[in-house]
């Protein structure tokens, strides 16, 4: 059986090594193309690729999987199976159609909750206390596709987008390991999902990133570690990007007697910058000033010009 295994970021990777250990024929592997990392632009080979070189396994890297291109040098790989993680590209349905077994994806929520790209930090975000994996079938919708199998991942209070990963990326892995036999064996009967359950996760903006500190602290808290270690929240200070990569909420209550505004600063501690928010009170832990790297906050008040007063936009 020829298996055409596709994926892009380090979540995939698990899968993909898997697929190897247990003596599946990946026939080829399809990443995303090569793009510049860093501020001197190096052009960086995706996780994927990486791993899938590392097995000796042909690379395909199409800037659009739709076009037609694309496709025939993919069916020349005559994959009976394609097994998709975090790829990045929608599949057409050329390519759905491709595999007499079938196109499976190992999607990081508990479908129907959380379609589309950015399911595991929309789950921190917005407050989950579980999330998981679900092995579906693929479709032409977004993430619409039957569901094969599901596993419940939970969400600590002191998990990032980032600890969430790899853990789901883990779990995916061995969800996969479980069911590939009994599809192969014709063993599985899927579920459709019901519509009328399904959430949405667009793919995070900048907007999303930014920090509204009249919000509560709980929010602002899921917030910041739904986005680390990619990008961080941020706030204004003096007008320029403040990012925080770190925090944490106030032991007991989350009430403030301060009547200042959401935002502004109310302690300057090596232990953390008080923040008043809109029902209380958020700590940060690790801030970067614009132009500055990521430090904690001892070594920030040791040496900044911010003031218990300041106030955060």
């Amino acid at each position: 059986m020829n298996i055409v295994f596709m994926g892009t970021p380090a979540f995939a990777v698990p899968c993909l090594d898997m697929l190897v250990a247990e003596g599946y024929n990946i026939s080829a592997v399809v990443t995303q193309p090569d793009r510049p990392q860093g501020r001197k632009k190096v052009l960086t080979p995706t996780p994927v690729k990486e791993a899938a070189l590392r097995h000796g396994i042909p690379v395909l890297q199409p800037q659009r999987l739709r076009s037609p291109e694309a496709v025939e040098e993919l069916s020349k790989y005559q994959p009976d199976m394609i097994v998709t993680a975090a790829y990045g590209q929608i599949l057409p349905k050329s390519v759905l159609d491709m595999p007499p077994l079938g196109c499976l994806n190992v999607h990081g929520s508990l479908l129907p909750k959380y379609r589309g790209g950015a399911p595991i930090q929309r789950s921190i975000i917005n407050g989950e206390k579980v999330t998981g994996i679900t092995l579906m079938y693929m479709a032409e919708g977004l993430d619409t596709g039957d569901m094969i199998a599901r596993v419940q991942v939970p969400i600590e209070d002191d998990d990032t987008a980032g600890t969430m990963f790899n853990k789901l990326s883990i779990a995916g892995a061995a969800l996969l390991k479980e069911q590939l036999p009994r599809l192969t064996g014709g063993k599985v009967q899927a579920e459709p999902q019901n519509d009328a359950e399904s959430t949405y996760a667009p793919n995070l903006t900048r907007e999303d990133e930014k920090i509204d500190w009249s919000r509560t602290s709980r929010e602002i808290y899921n917030q910041i570690r739904g986005l680390v270690p990619f990008s961080g929240g941020f706030t204004l200070w003096n007008g320029e990007v403040f990012k925080v990569w770190s925090s944490a909420l106030p032991e007991g209550s989350s009430a403030s007697s301060s009547q200042a505004a959401p935002g502004t600063v109310l302690e300057l501690k090596e232990t953390g910058i008080v923040v008043k928010t809109g029902d209380g009170t958020l700590t940060l832990l690790m801030v970067q000033p614009s132009g500055k790297k990521a430090m904690e906050a001892s070594q920030f008040v040791r040496g900044t010009s911010m003031t218990t007063g300041t106030v955060l936009t």
